[in-house]
């Protein structure tokens, strides 16, 4: 018998080894090529005369940038140069992200519209933009429809208000004095929706009223922030294009300027991944059983209120997880820009900054950290949502 346990002891001990020492290995592999890799490195720079360091970041850099959304001129330093770059991303892949999402459910639901039209007419752009490489929508876009448009002289100008022409598209600027009160008036706004949507869940819970929580959240961001201007006494400038000629030369001073390489890598961002997501979103409504949009009919639920109250809060549990994926690709895609110019994180701080200071594992470095942390900064807050949302089982 004290043998017969002293056996079994050893087993256990043997096994937990036997698990242990694959692992152990594992970690001594990795060490041994973190450290081969790092030695190697150190060797060849010092064969090249080169340092390793991020003082370079504090030089100036010696270049300009035609697309900045602040202040940045050649005297600027590196570190500006990447913040430029970095904003230029984000702004892309924010509008693009938003773009695209749109887009996708108005498709993926029109994907199954039982009119025919609307449902082939859906097909044909999925599987247009999907099939279609990136790089060459952007090429289109850039090339082909933008490089089409007329030149600044003969500019096409809509209501006073949009002036689209070879150089890009121009809308006023809107000027705001004392805009914090504004943005007082949005922030109660946001706080408003918070409290009448859980009203309104409640409300839905207990009785079946629909409280029209859209709606009410349209009249707060345009009433509180009016308010709240004229008791902040906020004032409006808003600054019109104007069209000047200097030495000869047409263009459009004063306003906003959206520069065609931005349009075009929005474009084709957002109708790329558009019909990924658009694909997701009719997966997601056709993973809900038939039984519950029959039952929700059957409540005196109409097609719309079926859609927007039964099916799409299922649906998004199937919808969200690949649709981070999406998301994740249109913001690594939009490194692309370089393609046409548009000065992007990659096409500014990897492209030009690299090429002047030779720094190219401090840069490579700060570039993919950057992405990662864009990355792992999105699918967090998708996955808290995806959670927030999942069923939770008693």
């Amino acid at each position: 018998m004290f043998l017969t346990s002293q056996f079994k002891t050893s087993l256990r001990k043997n096994l937990q080894l036997s698990k242990l020492l694959p692992q152990l290995l594992l970690i001594i592999l990795f060490c041994y090529i973190i450290y081969f890799f790092t030695k190697n490195t150190q060797i060849n720079l010092a064969a090249r005369n080169l340092n390793f360091g991020f003082d370079f970041l504090n030089t100036n850099s010696g270049f300009d940038v035609q697309f900045s959304l602040i202040q940045y001129d050649g005297s600027s330093s590196y570190f500006r140069s990447y913040l430029v770059g970095l904003l230029n991303t984000l702004l892309v892949s924010f509008f693009g992200i938003i773009f695209a999402t749109i887009l996708g459910f108005i498709v993926g639901i029109s994907r199954l519209s039982p009119n025919w039209i609307v449902n082939k007419l859906s097909l044909i752009y999925v599987e247009l933009f999907r099939n279609l490489p990136l790089l060459l929508q952007i090429f289109f876009w850039y090339f082909v429809v933008i490089r089409s448009l007329p030149s600044t002289e003969k500019s096409m100008v809509i209501l006073d208000i949009l002036i689209i022409n070879l150089q890009g598209f121009y809308i006023p600027k809107f000027i705001f004095s004392n805009f914090i009160y504004i943005f007082y008036g949005l922030f109660l706004a946001l706080l408003a929706t918070i409290a009448v949507k859980y009203y309104a869940t409640k409300v839905f819970y207990e009785s079946g009223k629909i409280i029209p929580v859209f709606k009410i959240f349209l009249l707060l961001i345009i009433v509180l922030p009016i308010i709240f201007s004229f008791i902040g006494d906020v004032s409006l400038l808003v600054e019109y294009p104007k069209l000047v000629k200097n030495f000869g030369i047409f263009n459009y001073v004063g306003g906003v300027k959206l520069v065609p390489e931005f349009l075009a890598l929005l474009f084709s961002l957002s109708l790329y991944t558009s019909a990924f997501i658009a694909e997701n979103v009719r997966a997601g409504i056709l993973a809900i059983s038939k039984g519950q949009k029959e039952a929700s009919k059957s409540l005196g639920f109409n097609n719309p209120q079926t859609l927007k109250l039964i099916v799409i809060p299922q649906a998004l549990r199937v919808i969200i997880p690949p649709t981070t994926n999406q998301y994740l690709n249109l913001t690594k895609n939009s490194s692309l820009a370089a393609a046409i110019g548009y000065p992007d994180l990659a096409g500014v701080f990897a492209g030009t900054a690299l090429s002047q200071t030779g720094k190219a594992i401090e840069i490579i470095f700060m570039v993919m950290m950057t992405y990662l942390t864009m990355s792992l900064i999105i699918s967090s807050i998708l996955n808290w949502y995806n959670k927030k949302i999942a069923i939770v089982e008693r």
